[in-house]
């Protein structure tokens, strides 16, 4: 098994691209995880291939951005995406799917679509669990992965801690069921009244890191038994993932050092 670890451009698009590729290579991380949408244009594609190329990294795209309300125009645009990014370079896509207001019918629409372009191009098209996709909670989910036994998730299951207001005791099965179809895994912590604790470092928050590192054991463990590639993204965000300090502009922790932190505390673990 190889664990490749990314580093997610969210919280950091202030960087330009050559000091965002250079301080990702130097912090020890394979690669960078990003997200591209239809506006996303040639030149800026040019530029982030030839940064990845430049200091040896590999890329995750991620899809996050189609919102439309109506499922016709949604389908078309999150078909036109898939177009778009059938052909780049990159170690796989993940992509936040669909809405959670979307029928199952539809939601599976857009799942097939992606899978026909997953087989089109032979990259792997992972779909995460988020909250406002079709995949915000974990009793939801199952239905999906019951149903579709091709579907393969990237696991942020902050999202359902965070929807379901507990630490998902009573949905073990829902669970176990997404850890046997993880292919992606986003290495946040969640809590029940939230997706994100302000710092996993500090003693008061090791309870929700404990019970996350015991669902990503098992993940890593069937991934050992596969002898196959699993790819992780320390994915802590900014504002207003991030807490910030009342009446001020200031976080109350460092997102850059948080998901650094994360990267080497499973690097220790795992490796």
């Amino acid at each position: 098994m190889t664990i490749q670890f990314f580093c997610p451009r969210w919280g950091s698009d202030a960087l330009n691209w050559e000091t965002f590729g250079q301080k990702v290579s130097a912090a020890g991380y394979n690669g960078f995880e990003v997200g591209i949408t239809q506006a996303t244009t040639t030149a800026q594609l040019q530029e982030i291939w030839s940064v990845a190329e430049k200091f040896n990294l590999r890329i995750i795209i991620q899809h996050h951005d189609t919102n439309e309300t109506d499922y016709a125009k949604h389908y078309d645009i999150y078909s036109a995406w898939l177009e778009k990014v059938k052909g780049m370079p990159c170690v796989k896509i993940n992509s936040q799917t669909g809405k959670d207001f979307f029928s199952f019918e539809q939601n599976a629409a857009l799942i097939a679509v992606a899978e026909k372009v997953s087989a089109q191009s032979g990259t792997l098209i992972v779909h995460e669990t988020h909250r406002n996709k079709f995949s915000f909670a974990s009793h939801i989910t199952q239905q999906y992965l019951t149903k579709l036994p091709d579907l393969k998730l990237t696991l942020d299951i902050s999202h359902w801690v965070c929807v379901a207001e507990s630490f998902l005791e009573n949905q073990q099965e829902a669970v176990q069921l997404a850890l046997n179809r993880a292919e992606h895994l986003h290495a946040r912590v969640g809590y029940p009244c939230g997706p994100q604790v302000p710092d996993p470092r500090l003693p008061e928050w090791q309870q929700a890191l404990n019970t996350h590192l015991g669902w990503w054991d098992k993940i890593v463990a069937r991934k050992r038994k596969e002898d196959t590639l699993l790819t992780i993204t320390p994915e802590f965000g900014p504002y207003p993932y991030m807490v910030q300090v009342p009446a001020s502009s200031n976080a109350v922790a460092h997102q850059w050092d948080i998901n650094l932190y994360m990267m080497e505390l499973l690097k220790k673990r795992y490796y």
